[in-house]
């Protein structure tokens, strides 16, 4: 009989009874022995606030009005916040050197605990999974009807709650895409580097919440276009390679600029990946990673994604510019040739999208490169597994945690997955 042995490390000091033995992930005929390990996640939170401290020291509340502190913020009072942290200073006789010009730096991937748990080789748990989140400027959360259990969550709120929650089973990384008003979106996709639009303003408060939390961040023009398009898109319906990839640098910085760990070009301009870590570098940014979307089908997988987004192409397809699957999706060499180039311009990670329909690419580029490997398992694979569960044609829970195992196996270091949180609580026992 078949043994599979999940080890899955779980942050969550408040789940009692953890009943491991009793979890069902699989066929029946499997035999699942679970090692849980209750790990204790540290959440740092810094604040100053110039009222009194009780003896417990706990910070007291002023007991002021909201007009109160608004005429003070006016009147220029203003409370103290948390400062930019300084740069970490060096040892007194340490030289004064130019960075070295290296493309790849493989540290960038082990400077963090959490980072480095995140690429582990030989388990499933949920420190593998990444954690995709919708954002929006509003205060309530919006369901999404195509993705149920799935929210445009409001950025100040919602959003630090469902990152609370994922923390506390263990997922630590999440990735970030925003719905952005269409008063903002242009042609050429200029909110997308704005400093203090909605992904920066996001990545700053999270950071500040959670400063151990690994946030990636889509590196894209098709959330602010108002052409809907991953590129600037030429009168005749040509999408502009070049131009694009400049306004993509740009928008990159922006995101390590507020403290994005890692970047995530999906939009496959050519050389998009080489300029990024160029205008990276050349900020100071050596230490942002790059998960590059190395092989992106033009997938019909993608539909439930656009409605959370509102982002749907206002004309034409994004075949162009994605691997051009003729007809049976059939392409499979050429995601070598993507690979290769964004390997040799210095991507620190590949991504393979969709995920549980390309399992042989997962091998193939598994096989083919040292790099870790990530796959998105898109929200058409949640939506379909969700849609089955509800009529009770399959076992809902059963059927995601083999799909996750399967993307695992081909060999997928990280999984972008919308069952993150549902994934993670079953992994570490919790009923609901």
């Amino acid at each position: 009989m078949a043994s599979s042995v999940f080890h899955a490390p779980c942050g969550a000091p408040s789940i009692k009874q953890l009943e491991c033995q009793k979890y069902v992930g699989l066929r029946p005929s499997v035999t699942l022995r679970f090692n849980c390990v209750k790990t204790k996640t540290v959440t740092t939170r810094r604040l100053v606030v110039t009222a009194s401290k009780s003896h417990d020291g706990t910070t007291k509340k002023l007991g002021i009005s909201d007009a109160e502190c608004e005429a003070a913020v006016v009147a220029g009072n203003i409370p103290e916040a948390p400062p930019v942290p300084p740069k970490p200073a060096a040892p007194a006789g340490t030289p004064v050197v130019p960075s070295l010009p290296l493309s790849r730096r493989p540290r960038r991937n082990r400077k963090s605990p959490a980072m480095r748990a995140s690429f582990q080789e030989t388990n499933l748990s949920p420190e593998n999974f990444v954690y995709p989140l919708f954002i929006h400027e509003g205060e309530e959360d919006t369901p999404i009807g195509a993705m149920p259990g799935c929210y445009r969550l409001g950025w100040r709120h919602g959003l630090v709650q469902e990152v609370a929650k994922a923390r506390d089973v263990g997922v630590n990384s999440v990735v970030l895409f925003p719905k952005v008003p269409d008063a903002l979106k242009s042609p050429t996709g200029d909110e997308a580097y704005n400093d203090n639009g909605l992904v920066p303003r996001t990545i700053r408060l999270l950071k500040d919440r959670y400063p151990d939390l690994v946030i990636y961040t889509d590196v894209a023009l098709d959330p602010y276009s108002s052409d809907g398009h991953d590129g600037i898109v030429r009168e005749d319906g040509v999408i502009m390679n070049d131009e694009t990839v400049h306004q993509l640098c740009k928008q990159a910085v922006s995101q390590a600029r507020a403290g994005a760990d890692v970047v995530s070009p999906s939009d496959m301009m050519d050389g998009r990946v080489g300029a990024i870590r160029a205008a990276l570098d050349a900020e100071g940014f050596q230490h942002v990673s790059i998960m590059s979307y190395t092989a992106k089908y033009a997938s019909s997988f993608y539909g439930p994604f656009r409605e959370a987004l509102e982002s749907n192409p206002r004309f034409g397809d994004k075949k162009t510019y994605v691997i051009r699957v003729i007809e049976l999706y059939a392409n499979y060499r050429e995601a070598l040739v993507e690979a290769q180039a964004d390997e040799s311009e210095g991507a620190d990670i590949l991504l393979v999208k969709p995920g549980l329909p390309y399992l042989d690419v997962i091998r193939l580029l598994r096989d083919k490169y040292p790099l870790p490997i990530a796959a998105y398992q898109v929200s058409g694979e949640y939506s379909m597994i969700k849609a089955g569960g509800a009529l009770k044609m399959i076992d809902e829970q059963r059927v995601m945690m083999e799909s996750l195992m399967c993307l695992r196996r081909a060999g997928a270091d990280i999984i972008l997955t919308y069952f993150a949180l549902q994934a993670a609580r079953c992994l570490c026992g919790e009923k609901r």
